[in-house]
């Protein structure tokens, strides 16, 4: 439909890693530097928010930097379904939320993302597949 944009799918796809990765590293900084607050309000012991955090950073990492991006990210989107199933089933939230912005929709989006990550084998700008 526009062949200008044929040649950048590439950079398209490292916009998306770079765009994971940004979300990702936030969340999982906030729980490593206040894991016993985030622990309470997500309902997760200390410990596993911790585990929580570094898994978080270290598929940000992956993803950014595209260093084993398909497993990277495999690893998110478990991360992702597990809020999704937290959200769902235990704080019974709807897709869009309370406030229209606290809903799994948010969740979903980024498991879609990751697996854009696996299914394309992130383009060219990767250092490691």
């Amino acid at each position: 439909m526009l062949p200008q944009l044929a040649g950048l799918e590439d950079a398209a796809f490292l916009l998306l890693r770079l765009m994971v990765a940004a979300v990702f590293a936030a969340s999982g900084w906030s729980h490593l530097k206040d894991p016993e607050g985030r622990s309470k309000s997500i309902g997760m012991s200390k410990g596993f928010t911790v585990f929580l955090g570094a898994a978080e950073m270290a598929g940000a990492l992956g993803v950014a930097v595209g260093v084993l991006t398909q497993p990277a990210a495999g690893g998110l989107i478990l991360l992702m379904l597990g809020a999704i199933q937290k959200k769902i089933f235990v704080w019974k939230t709807g897709f869009w939320g309370k406030h229209g912005t606290d809903g799994w929709h948010y969740d979903l989006m980024l498991v879609v993302m990751n697996l854009v990550s696996i299914v394309t084998n992130d383009g060219r700008y990767v250092l490691w597949k």
